[in-house]
């Protein structure tokens, strides 16, 4: 989009950032370094970057949230922020007001001056335009799954009718035909807006978008150009950045072959099972809310649960945990288990919000936190601890604290974390949400490393690729039901035998 010739700069210009300077108060090293960037009326931006880029930054200090609500160490030559503008946070709980959904619309209809008598329609207006018809509103927010948290907070950021909406990965957490949804509204809503985008999963939106910015590591923009010019032009550079692309997967299928060997353990159903559920109801509220009947989990096997947002995914591993209160019996290698306590040295647990379980003041701190606990010699602790942040991408930052970092670093920390103890059974919540494509890949890697060493994972995801290439078995739930169980499409058994095509 560009400005006639005969109008001002100033009468098209929605944004201009010119010689940016910025680092956070942590850190010695600049993020951006002279960065200058002009984003014009009506234009649909999206802004591409590996983990840790300063995408998320960059639209904070776009929007006047760096430095006026969060004070960082920043210098500009000039500056125009968005006047207008509707905010949907990589993580929804940190943007809401209010307990309840409707008093969440509510609060921002009444900052808007929308007369009490109109609320009531216009909160089932905005619920229902981003998939969420509830048949009554007036419910905790807390017991939302994370999937429609995103999705209130966007129909949140449309209630208050702005000029620009500004979106940081709002659909991270959704499953795929809800990524469809909330991408169908947004064209649709945002025809006339101007949008600025910050997304791994581009399948749904590239097309629509008319400007494509990629950072680099450093924060530096490499790249500044239509979605065609990007995709035909520099897909060399985005995998050298491990951003994703429409081939990334193919491109990563080329160079990492995934091996069925060693362990196919899992196959021998005579073997005792590593982990056995029987009848297993858990209850929030007194609400069953997830409803298991007998299975087991053998060693080695990669279990990946899917399901619509909402399905009870995320409350089966929490009722394996015994984190919210369940009926049945869970037993790990012939012992049941009544309390997290029993189980807590035996299994790991990623929850779906990493922030959830940090303990510790920095990115080593937390990692060595397990080991330590176990009286490990320091030595032995230094080395193990250093390994994994170095494979999780995260060696730069072991000074850092765990609550400064990126969404997606701090989901590679949460993963690290569990992977360090060696534990015989791992729990992932959606363990590769918010990452780039190399950081994804690297993730599946070491994930399959472990499972090959007879590790059983029960991995909560929405990405049907990592399904396709990685489960060695699949459990749909929805409704708070497992509703099938059966072999994933990596291994083919011909009936009556155990050989692996």
């Amino acid at each position: 989009m560009k400005a006639p010739a005969s109008h001002s700069d100033t009468e098209y210009l929605a944004a201009r950032i010119k010689d940016l300077r910025f680092r956070f108060s942590s850190r010695n090293t600049l993020l951006f370094d002279g960065l200058s960037l002009n984003i014009l009326k009506g234009q649909k931006v999206l802004l591409l970057g590996p983990s840790g880029s300063g995408k998320s930054t960059l639209l904070k200090v776009i929007t006047g949230l760096i430095p006026e609500a969060i004070e960082e160490p920043i210098e500009w030559e000039e500056r125009k922020t968005l006047e207008s503008w509707g905010y949907v946070f990589q993580d929804p709980d940190s943007q809401f007001c209010m307990p309840y959904v409707d008093e969440e619309i509510a609060f921002v209809l009444e900052n808007m001056g929308v007369p009490r008598a109109d609320m009531s329609s216009d909160i089932e207006y905005y619920l229902q335009q981003v998939g969420l018809g509830f048949t009554d509103a007036h419910q905790p927010i807390s017991s939302l799954s994370q999937g429609q948290k995103q999705r209130l907070a966007l129909a949140s950021a449309l209630a208050l009718k702005p000029d620009t909406l500004v979106l940081d990965e709002p659909t991270a957490l959704l499953d795929p035909e809800g990524t469809s949804e909330i991408w169908q509204h947004v064209r649709t809503l945002g025809r006339d807006k101007t949008l600025l985008i910050v997304e791994h999963k581009i399948e749904e939106i590239v097309e629509f978008v008319d400007r494509v910015l990629v950072l680099n590591q450093e924060g530096r923009l490499v790249v500044d150009g239509s979605p065609e010019e990007v995709q035909q032009n520099h897909r060399s550079l985005l995998d050298r950045y491990g951003i994703w692309h429409s081939e990334s997967w193919n491109v990563h299928d080329q160079e990492c072959e995934i091996g069925v060997e060693p362990n196919t353990n899992f196959l021998d159903k005579s073997e005792p099972p590593l982990l056995g559920i029987e009848h297993l109801k858990g209850f929030y509220d007194e609400k069953a809310c997830i409803t298991m009947p007998e299975v087991k989990v053998q060693e080695g096997e990669w279990i990946t649960i899917t399901g619509p947002n909402g399905a009870g995914k995320s409350s089966l591993l929490m009722a394996l945990m015994k984190l919210i209160t369940t009926e049945g019996a869970v037993s790990l290698q012939g012992q049941l288990i009544s309390d997290t306590a029993e189980v807590a040295s035996e299994i790991g647990f990623i929850f779906q919000n990493p922030e959830l379980q940090f303990v510790a003041q920095s990115v080593y701190e937390e990692v060595a936190f397990t080991l330590q606990k176990e009286q490990l010699p320091d030595q032995q602790i230094d080395s193990k601890v250093e390994q994994v942040l170095k494979r999780f991408g995260l060696k730069e930052l072991a000074d850092e604290n765990p609550y400064r970092l990126s969404t997606g670093q701090q989901r590679r920390l949460s993963v690290a974390s569990a992977l360090v103890a060696d534990r015989k059974l791992l729990l992932l919540d959606e363990p590769t949400f918010g990452q780039d494509a190399g950081n994804t890949f690297a993730i599946l890697e070491e994930l399959e490393r472990y499972r090959a060493q007879g590790t059983s994972l029960l991995m909560v995801t929405h990405d049907p690729q990592i399904v396709r290439r990685y489960a060695t078995r699949v459990w749909e739930v929805e409704g708070g039901k497992l509703q099938a169980d059966h072999m994933g499409d990596r291994f083919q058994v011909k009936e009556g035998t155990s050989h692996v095509v």
